[in-house]
């Protein structure tokens, strides 16, 4: 006989989703995909810079070789053998010795951040993190029931004497860091300081997670050695890299590289996730790596990224208030700005929607008392002229809101 059904019975949800909000970002980008609103709002890079004939030959090489067949079969969990000896490679030239055995190839670097969330922390296990920080590293850290406590970071990074006493008052098990031009601020940290919390992380048992998605985009400066490289980080510092920034995000490759102590966890904490990223994918980067000249490309997009950016700091001074300020980063994909205080930037934002231009409020990306006089610009995606228009709106919107 039927079943009657209420419709006031809700099924359960998972109850670590309770703390995980959704992010503001990707919440951001879904309403500003028109073509007349400008949008500063997302990390994208410019499509019209995707090397797609490159990426075009090495999928016809991958479908179309001895290995097509395999290339469209399961595979190792590990990844690729051929991509992980060209990651490998990269790496090593980079100042962090490599060998294939100590990747893992990943979908996206947010997966190798989920993956070193799952391996690394049991429920209430605290994580210390850049004040302000990435949202999605955020997100993954509370999915995983970690309590997340902010160290203070200023101009070179993350100070190592709060560092120290974070660690000694809360005993956390890891410390999340994108140390190479920072999403959002865009900050560096100086190697003096990378040595410094390294020798700490090292010394006190500190799993140290290294997050750099952006360290080949340098447009000035001196580059700064990765912190996996440096001396004490063997045993403790999971590097995470990816293809989304200087190859194409749509391919969602990313790579952890940790200490074998802990390489057979991540390993099965992927068996469970996903078994292993696309074949196909893998295949074709590596054919791709094999092929094309990545480093053309990369100077290709530095040489572009440049440009936007001095347009855009260019800018800043003619439409922002006095008592404004920001930063000059010298590669990576933000300018963080801080308005006059007394303007909230998250309260502008319809204003700014209306005027056809976005950006992300900076309140989002802090763990605690947020800055709500902050923003963050990205200034990658549109050339100089379209970057002069949009901050003029934006100058006008701050304007009104002074």
């Amino acid at each position: 006989m039927p079943v009657e059904r209420s419709s006031s019975v809700r099924l359960p949800v998972a109850a670590r989703l309770a703390g995980v909000g959704s992010s503001p970002v990707r919440d951001l980008l879904a309403l500003v995909d028109r073509p007349d609103v400008i949008s500063f709002a997302g990390g994208l890079p410019a499509r019209e810079l995707f090397d797609v004939e490159g990426v075009r030959y090495a999928f016809l090489r991958a479908l179309s070789g001895a290995d097509r067949a395999s290339n469209l079969q399961y595979a190792p969990t590990e990844g690729n053998l051929r991509l992980r000896e060209r990651v490998a490679d990269r790496l090593t030239s980079r100042g962090v010795p490599t060998t294939p055995p100590d990747l893992l190839i990943t979908s996206g670097s947010q997966q190798a951040l989920t993956l070193a969330a799952t391996a690394l922390l049991d429920p209430g296990a605290v994580v210390a993190v850049e004040n302000p920080t990435y949202l999605a590293a955020l997100q993954g850290f509370r999915l995983a029931g970690a309590r997340i406590v902010p160290v203070a970071s200023y101009d070179e990074g993350v100070d190592p004497a709060a560092f120290l006493d974070t660690v000694r008052e809360h005993r956390p098990s890891l410390l999340y860091l994108v140390p190479t031009f920072a999403n959002p601020t865009g900050r560096t940290m100086s190697l003096p300081r990378r040595q410094a919390i390294v020798d700490i992380a090292a010394a006190h048992g500190v799993w140290v997670v290294e997050d750099d998605p952006y360290g080949e985009l340098r447009y000035d400066g001196t580059a700064v050695p990765p912190m996996a490289g440096l001396d004490a980080a063997a045993d403790c510092v999971l590097h995470l890299g990816s293809f989304s920034k200087i190859g194409a995000p749509g391919l969602r490759l990313g790579w952890v590289r940790a200490p074998g102590s802990v390489m057979r966890s991540l390993v099965v904490a992927k068996q469970a996730a996903d078994l292993h990223s696309s074949t196909i994918d893998q295949a074709a980067a590596a054919i791709y790596l094999d092929t094309a000249d990545l480093d053309l490309h990369i100077a290709r997009l530095r040489n572009t990224y440049r440009q936007r950016r001095d347009a855009m700091l260019a800018a800043l001074p003619v439409v922002l208030p006095a008592g404004a300020r920001w930063n000059e980063p010298e590669g990576g994909m933000f300018v963080w700005v801080t308005l006059p205080t007394g303007v909230d930037a998250a309260a502008m934002l319809p204003s700014a929607l209306d005027r056809r231009v976005a950006f992300v409020p900076g309140a989002a990306f802090y763990v605690s008392t947020p800055d709500l006089s902050t923003l963050r610009l990205s200034f990658t995606t549109h050339a100089p002229a379209v970057i002069e228009e949009g901050l003029s709106r934006l100058g006008e919107v701050v304007a009104a809101h002074d």
